[in-house]
C-alpha cells in the first residue's frame, strides 16, 4: 500500500456543492452524474441501508468499501433498481430514477459489473459485446428477421464498434473465442467491455479485482484510469484490495452497517479511526 506522502501527492483537489458531498475541481461546473440522497431499503423488519448519501462528478473514480455485509452490493442494487430504495433519492444526470426498470436505468447511463461474472459462456467473446448495444439498437423485429437493409447496416456497425472496443483493451484477437474457455482475468476484462458498450455515463464495478492474481490486478487498475481519460465516464467502484482502492480511487466513500461512516481522500480515509475500527475491530483496554 503506498504511504501517505506518496497518496497526497496524486490526489485530487475536492470542492463542496450545494448538497451533501464534494466533488473534483475539474468536475464543478458539469455537476454530478449521480447524486444519492438518503438512500435507505428495509427487508421486512431490517434496515439494510441506511441514511446512504453520495455525489459523484463526471470523469470522478470513486470507489464504496468496507466489511463484508456492510450493504456495498445493495447499494449497487438500489442505484441499478434491481432493488427499489425505501427512501430517499437517487439522480443520474440530473434526472430522477424513481420509478424505472433495470433497462430503463440502463439505457439513461448507468452500467455495471457483478460479483459473479455474468457472461454468455457459450457465446463468442464478439457477441457478448455487442449483446451490450441491444438497447441503444433502434431496428424492428420485422427487419431483423427478414435481415433488411438497415437491420445489415446496423449489424456492421455494432460488429466494427465492438470490435474497437475489444481493442482498446487488447482482446480484439479473442473476438471469436467461446467467452466461457477465457481465463478469469480476460472474464472479467470482457465483463467491462460489455458493460462500456452500453454507452453508460457512469460504470459500477462490483469488486473487480476478485480472484485476480497481482499482475492482473495492475492491469486491471490501468484499465480503470484508460475507461475514464478515454470514455470521459465516471468509475465507481466497490472493492477489498485496498491497494487498487488506494492507487485509483479519488474519492472514498466507507459503509458499515448499511451507514456511511467515513467520506474522504485516500490519505484520509486511511488514517480515519472509525474505518480502522470496521476493518480491524476495536482494541481492548489492557
Amino acid at each position: 500500500m503506498m504511504n501517505n506522502q506518496e497518496i497526497k501527492s496524486h490526489e485530487t483537489r475536492f470542492v463542496p456543492i450545494p448538497s451533501v458531498s464534494m466533488l473534483p475541481e475539474r468536475d464543478i461546473d458539469k455537476g454530478p452524474v449521480l447524486e444519492v440522497m438518503h438512500l435507505g431499503i428495509d427487508f421486512g423488519g431490517l434496515t439494510a441501508v441506511d441514511d446512504f448519501s453520495i455525489a459523484i462528478g463526471k470523469t470522478e473514480i470513486s470507489g464504496l468499501i468496507g466489511p463484508n455485509g456492510a450493504g456495498k452490493t445493495t447499494v449497487f442494487n438500489m442505484l441499478t433498481n434491481v432493488y427499489e430504495p425505501t427512501r430517499g433519492t437517487i439522480m443520474l444526470n440530473g434526472k430522477t430514477t424513481a420509478g424505472k426498470t433495470t433497462a430503463q436505468v440502463c439505457k439513461m447511463g448507468i452500467a455495471r459489473t457483478f460479483q459473479n461474472i455474468r457472461l454468455f459462456s457459450r457465446m463468442s467473446v464478439l457477441d457478448n459485446v455487442k449483446v451490450g448495444f441491444h438497447s441503444n439498437i433502434d431496428t424492428s423485429l420485422f427487419e431483423s428477421i427478414i435481415h433488411g437493409g438497415k437491420y445489415k447496416r446496423v449489424e456492421k456497425e455494432t460488429t466494427e464498434i465492438s470490435m474497437e472496443l475489444l481493442k482498446f483493451f487488447n482482446m480484439e484477437g479473442l473476438a471469436n473465442a467461446q467467452a466461457g474457455s477465457l481465463p478469469y482475468g480476460a472474464q472479467r476484462r470482457l465483463e467491462i467491455v460489455r458493460a462500456l458498450a452500453t454507452e453508460p455515463s457512469i460504470i459500477l464495478l462490483d469488486e473487480p479485482a476478485a480472484g485476480m492474481n497481482p499482475s492482473e490486478t495492475s492491469e486491471l487498475m490501468e484499465n480503470i484510469r484508460k475507461i475514464r481519460d478515454e470514455f470521459q465516464i465516471a468509475v465507481l467502484l466497490i472493492e477489498h484490495d485496498m491497494n487498487l482502492v488506494m492507487n485509483v480511487c479519488e474519492g472514498i466513500a466507507v459503509l458499515n452497517y448499511g451507514k456511511i461512516i467515513a467520506k474522504g481522500t485516500p490519505s484520509q480515509i486511511q488514517g480515519n479511526p472509525a474505518v480502522i475500527e470496521a476493518y480491524l475491530g476495536r482494541r481492548k483496554d489492557k
